[in-house]
């Protein structure tokens, strides 16, 4: 195991076990508001301006399509003419629409090659519809192609690129021209869904807000809390109130085990039943050493042989602790006790595993 990953492991440990048993946190950092939430957005569109990295017409017929049917948009007929450029793309345009966007702001998009163009970069992106899962039209989009990339070639063949020249980026690049219409403020009550769907958390959602509020939450689910604003205030005001509380989440008990990496991540939960562990290494080595085999001298029969001398040795390390943990243990009596052992990352991993299948781990694994 490489000693940076096994620092990062007791770091990470290290402050499992130092920080407090239960840690406070706003009830805006483990839940979501419903309705309060991005809107994807997707176009199909020209880009043209290409330095002749755009698509080649007669391997992408989209492209040959798209081109005269802006051109005749444009009142100049080019069918069944012999179309020959490569500065025009065809590209897919993506954007999130923020929450509360308003109509006349402006957001950023992503531009993506459809076709086979070789670079995007100085291109110029036509003006470009972008729809919402609805079919309708949220914002326009057009400007110049960033894709921050660098590319070079030369006389003999030889290429050097760095990052991906057939995607950008346009700052800012779409105008919102439709909102989505939520109106928070009209509603008569809100439901929050917990980022980690947890009973006692959700129960603990509503306890809080209620001591505040008398009869305004109720835990529905394990992910589910919905909330209604007392008489005479209004959702937001009661939304800004509500979200700044603070309450103690709990979580399963849980071990998360990276085996690529070395890496384990154990809860504050985990508990570990009456168990006894011994780690031990057992290394066996074998040495052949050559020994060459010759007749006599003047003797009139035999051959010059090469033999091999086997020498087999077995060693087991030793001055290793038989470790006990009595029942109810806690994280850091198991990490610290497996420290003593001197086990590193990749042990730790094995000795784990070894036992939940005694059936003394009280914590379910998952191994990445």
């Amino acid at each position: 195991m490489r000693p940076s990953i096994a620092g990062s492991l007791m770091v990470v440990l290290a402050l499992a076990m130092a920080g407090p048993a239960f840690a406070k946190s706003r009830i805006k950092d483990v839940v979501a508001f419903e309705g309060v939430r991005e809107n994807q957005l997707t176009g199909y569109g020209l880009v043209v301006g290409l330095n002749g990295t755009g698509d080649n017409l007669r391997n992408a017929p989209m492209t040959r399509q798209s081109l005269e049917a802006m051109f005749e948009r444009l009142g100049v007929n080019v069918r069944d003419t012999n179309l020959n450029t490569k500065n025009v793309a065809v590209v897919m345009v993506t954007a999130r629409l923020p929450p509360f966007a308003a109509a006349g702001s402006a957001i950023d998009v992503t531009v993506s090659a459809a076709g086979d163009a070789k670079s995007l970069q100085g291109g110029t992106l036509l003006v470009t519809a972008l729809i919402g899962a609805d079919g309708q039209v949220y914002a326009v989009a057009q400007g110049t192609v960033q894709t921050g990339s660098v590319q070079a070639s030369g006389a003999s063949g030889s290429s050097v690129s760095k990052g991906v020249p057939t995607a950008g980026r346009i700052a800012g690049g779409a105008t919102i021209e439709r909102e989505t219409g939520f109106q928070m403020a009209q509603m008569s009550e809100m439901r929050m869904t917990l980022r980690n769907p947890d009973f006692t958390t959700a129960q603990r959602i509503a306890t809080v807000i209620n001591a505040r509020y008398p009869g305004t939450a109720v835990a529905d689910n394990p992910t589910i809390v919905t909330l209604r604003p007392p008489a005479g205030q209004g959702m937001v005001n009661f939304m800004t109130a509500v979200e700044t509380l603070e309450i103690e989440p709990d979580a399963p008990a849980k071990v998360i085990v990276d085996e690529i990496s070395g890496v384990i991540v154990m809860g504050d939960s985990v508990r570990i039943s009456t168990v006894a562990i011994a780690q031990g290494n057992l290394t066996i080595s074998v040495q052949e050493t050559p020994q060459v085999s010759q007749p006599q001298p003047f003797s009139r029969s035999g051959d010059t042989v090469v033999t091999s001398q086997s020498a087999v040795a077995v060693e087991e390390e030793r001055g290793r602790q038989l470790l006990t943990l009595k029942s109810g243990a806690s994280l850091s009596s198991l990490v610290s006790g497996l420290n003593a052992l001197g086990v590193t990352p990749r042990d730790m991993i094995s000795i784990l595993q070894a036992i939940k299948a005694a059936g003394a781990l009280q914590a379910d694994i998952e191994v990445m």
